[in-house]
């Protein structure tokens, strides 16, 4: 996909080995976003990254609240892939190169891929997308937020769990957007499908909080 915003990804040199990375699938689905790994041992070059006649925006939760009535074709946006830890040692390293802006992040994170994703708690694809509606991009937004819906369900099915599966369905617009592909994804004795259908069934029956 295309997007208004210049995008760059600087991603820990840990989080470049984990195939669930989110900063992975950004550079995959928008061709134009830069790739950048950070080491500890070598400090990122700002006049690679750094594009000219754009203004930086550093997205961090300790940032300034999100200017108004900014342009995105004027805006570069550089995201920190890593954990809360690694993400605090890249931002250090990439201070006073533009404005570090936070963004108004609630609920409940759709990453079911890690552990530590919970309330407030959200993947760098996932800033992203609160950021294009903040921007009002709402035809990106949807059209990254189905890849991100993708990528955690591919990554669930691997994991064969089904109870969770079934969760993770009841509140992704895949179902409507995707139902072949979805079809495709889930290889399964005609018994166990029809066990995840009636999962999924009694979830959306009961209107079940899938966060508990």
């Amino acid at each position: 996909m295309e997007c208004p915003l210049a995008i760059d990804v600087l991603m820990h040199h840990r989080e470049s080995r984990r195939p669930s990375s989110t900063g992975h699938l950004i550079n995959r689905i928008i061709p134009a976003s830069g790739h950048h790994v950070y080491h500890h041992d070598r400090r990122p070059d700002r006049a690679s990254i750094v594009r000219p006649g754009k203004t930086l925006w550093i997205l961090h939760p300790l940032g300034e609240p999100l200017p108004a009535d900014q342009a995105p074709g004027d805006l570069q946006i550089l995201l920190l892939d890593g954990s809360w830890g690694e993400a605090a040692d890249m931002k250090r390293e990439v201070e006073g190169w533009g404005r570090r802006v936070s963004l108004p992040m609630t609920g409940r994170s759709r990453y079911w891929l890690r552990a530590q994703q919970g309330e407030g708690q959200f993947s760098t694809m996932e800033a992203l997308l609160f950021l294009l509606a903040a921007l009002g991009l709402k035809t990106e937004h949807d059209q990254l937020r189905l890849q991100l819906e993708l990528h955690v369900f591919a990554g669930l099915c691997t994991r064969g769990n089904k109870t969770l599966i079934a969760d993770f369905l009841s509140e992704s617009p895949l179902r409507e957007a995707m139902p072949d592909l979805l079809r495709r994804l889930q290889p399964q004795s005609p018994v166990e499908k029809r066990a995840l259908q009636l999962r999924l069934a009694e979830r959306l029956a009961a209107g079940t909080d899938v966060s508990t």
